[in-house]
């Protein structure tokens, strides 16, 4: 790894972990959403550089547009090529919306989840430390993809998707979730009024906190959404264990680039589509 001058304490991957443009992202997979076209990417394979260097695919941010497009691109072709990706502006809410057809970046709605039943489209979430949530009934041909921080978590997010692909003929049963890079309890540090917005909810809530510093306690973010999506009714759930806060030469993180007093930070893309014929 290597720091820049005293003046700026953020940190930058080494150069052969961001690799050069002809490198090209390769998506991380979840196996038990098999043939499904699906990726979740971190920030190897881009041509983004700075504070975001790597496969940046944040239109919020302050990167160069021509190299976010380019991001997408790459990961776009990595998954399903030629197919469009379509995203959200993302508000941390628990509102999902269902595609038919693709929309212009300029057009995103404002909402954290999407759902299809068309082929040839990818939904796309960004992320930097919130949960990317991909799902997927092949049985149905119904895809869907949220993006699950706390706040959106924690108002059901996930349970809205779910309800959103079961109106596309899903059946909770036969869906697969997977749940792709997040920020990790032991990185996940909370104070005692956060955990107690979720014991409010639920006493049992309890079991995702963990002891940390006076005050102070360790969020599970991964495991309060496994059990969201066990109680929605949903048939197969991996969790892919992966903590971008801690593995700064792979994941973004906007509570690592916080810390570091980062001018920036990127955001990486999760995605899912349908293939022609993917229905069984």
């Amino acid at each position: 790894m290597r720091t820049k001058t005293a003046s700026t304490s953020w940190i930058l991957p080494d150069d052969d972990l961001c690799p050069a443009p002809d490198d090209g992202p390769v998506p991380i997979r979840a196996d038990q959403l098999g043939a499904v076209p699906h990726g979740f990417f971190g920030r190897l394979g881009g041509v983004s550089t700075g504070p975001v260097a790597g496969l940046n695919a944040g239109l919020g941010t302050g990167d160069d547009p021509a190299a976010v497009a380019e991001n997408r691109r790459r990961a776009a072709a990595a998954v399903l090529p030629g197919a469009p990706i379509v995203s959200l502006y993302q508000i941390h809410s628990a509102d999902c919306v269902r595609v038919d057809q693709p929309w212009a970046e300029a057009e995103r709605p404002r909402a954290d989840a999407l759902v299809t039943d068309r082929p040839g489209l990818l939904l796309g979430i960004v992320t930097a430390d919130c949960a990317p949530v991909l799902l997927a009934d092949p049985a149905a041909g119904v895809v869907g993809a949220a993006h699950a921080g706390w706040k959106g978590a924690l108002a059901g997010v996930t349970d809205r998707t779910v309800a959103a692909m079961v109106a596309l003929g899903a059946v909770p049963e036969r869906i697969i979730a997977a749940i792709g890079p997040t920020i990790a309890r032991a990185s996940y540090e909370v104070d005692e009024d956060f955990a107690r917005r979720f014991e409010a909810e639920d006493p049992a809530n309890e079991r995702f906190f963990a002891s940390g510093r006076p005050g102070h306690c360790q969020f599970d973010l991964e495991a309060y959404l496994v059990a969201r999506l066990a109680a929605a009714g949903i048939g197969r759930i991996a969790a892919l264990g992966l903590d971008t806060y801690a593995d700064a030469d792979r994941f973004f993180s906007f509570r690592r680039a916080t810390h570091q007093g980062a001018p920036d930070y990127g955001r990486q893309i999760a995605l899912i589509g349908l293939a022609a014929g993917v229905r069984d």
